[in-house]
């Protein structure tokens, strides 16, 4: 792992990398060209204040940047993004050490080295932790999210140069952590990492990449004609612009652990063949819903099948679920077959419960349980 400084003949790299990749948890989680370019333009990454580089893996790929900023004053602050793909491989920790190194190396002596997020980035607030930042500080209603029009809590972690010299970590004095644990605890269990990949006898299931978007798109457009009765996401064909940002918002979504979806690949040959995933997720109980649709060129295998049986595996012993539920329209057979092959209970028919996919129809819908 190593920093390699950017430059300005870099231009075109850093755009790609920022317009790329997502960033659920910045202000602006999916920055346009022209505001990367003012920014440039401005000095927002290379100035007397900003520095800017690149995070490279031993294999001397780009897999994240980081701008370490106010470096004139005694307590510069940074920036860390990984992109989409190199996320859950180890880098932000190592990233964090090589930019306190850089900070502390500087012919200025730095006092510390200090970052910001939201408190509900369990990712970032992690990856701090394990490169021996500290917790400093809780500041209620203090990041802004435009896009959700919201305010969240945002959390500082530091760390100073003594510590990093001796490679010690001196814990912040609190007084208030019976009230922190109170008010914590109704998001323990979004906090829980769990694997963002994992494995059937014939499947390789795993969380969405942006790259998948083509994948995505032609499976669609082949399933047009099965998925439309059913879907209303299906009720005209998709552009491929369409679905890449689709596809964009779900990994976004998988990230802040609003909706887990799932891609679905054939382990013998790396063919994409559908998606599935956790929706509608209720944290507090632990429960979720399973959504599936196939790539019409696979069905008749036993696919889906196989799939949402080991996604009920996943979410009993990896997400700690005590609910699992399919959801359907009634007259939707082949969804209605793959809960009843997997023993879910039918719990209920609600009737005149929805709109038909398009639009046109109240429709009844099957509710099927697994219970812990």
């Amino acid at each position: 792992m190593r920093l390699t400084e950017w430059t300005m003949e870099e231009q075109e790299q850093l755009i790609h990398f920022m317009t790329t990749n997502t960033w659920p948890f910045h202000g602006n989680s999916n920055p346009a060209r022209e505001i990367i370019e003012k920014t440039i333009e401005e000095g927002g990454y290379e100035s007397d204040e900003v520095k800017t580089f690149w995070v490279e893996n031993e294999e001397q790929q780009k897999v994240g940047i980081v701008k370490v900023f106010d470096l004139q004053d005694e307590i510069p602050v940074f920036d860390l993004r990984i992109a989409d793909s190199h996320r859950g491989h180890g880098y932000g920790p190592a990233a964090l050490t090589k930019v306190a190194e850089y900070v502390f190396n500087l012919p200025e002596k730095k006092i510390r080295v200090e970052g910001h997020t939201r408190q509900d980035n369990f990712a970032m607030r992690k990856t701090f932790e394990r490169a021996g930042f500290v917790k400093e500080g809780h500041l209620r209603k203090a990041w802004f999210s435009p896009k959700e029009n919201s305010y969240y809590d945002a959390i500082t972690y530091g760390i100073t140069r003594e510590d990093f010299m001796e490679g010690t970590t001196t814990p912040v004095l609190w007084d208030d952590q019976q009230a922190t644990d109170q008010s914590e605890s109704k998001v323990h269990v979004a906090m829980r990492t769990f694997p963002d990949s994992f494995e059937s006898e014939r499947l390789f299931i795993r969380a969405p990449k942006v790259e998948d978007a083509p994948l995505v798109w032609e499976s669609v457009q082949v399933s047009h004609k099965a998925l439309k009765p059913w879907m209303p996401w299906a009720q005209s064909r998709q552009k491929i612009e369409d679905t890449t940002e689709n596809t964009r918002q779900a990994v976004a979504d998988f990230v802040t652990r609003k909706d887990l979806r799932l891609h679905l690949f054939l382990k013998e040959t790396g063919e994409f063949i559908g998606a599935s995933g956790f929706h509608r997720i209720n944290w507090d109980i632990p429960k979720v819903e399973i959504g599936y649709w196939l790539d019409s060129r696979f069905e008749g295998k036993g696919y889906m099948t196989e799939a949402a049986e080991r996604l009920t595996k996943f979410a009993f012993e990896e997400l700690g679920a005590r609910r699992v539920e399919i959801r359907c329209d009634t007259d939707n057979v082949r969804s209605r077959a793959v809960a009843e092959r997997l023993k879910f209970t039918l719990e209920g028919i609600l009737k005149q419960e929805g709109l038909s996919a398009d639009g046109k129809y109240i429709r009844d819908t099957c509710i099927y349980a697994k219970i812990k």
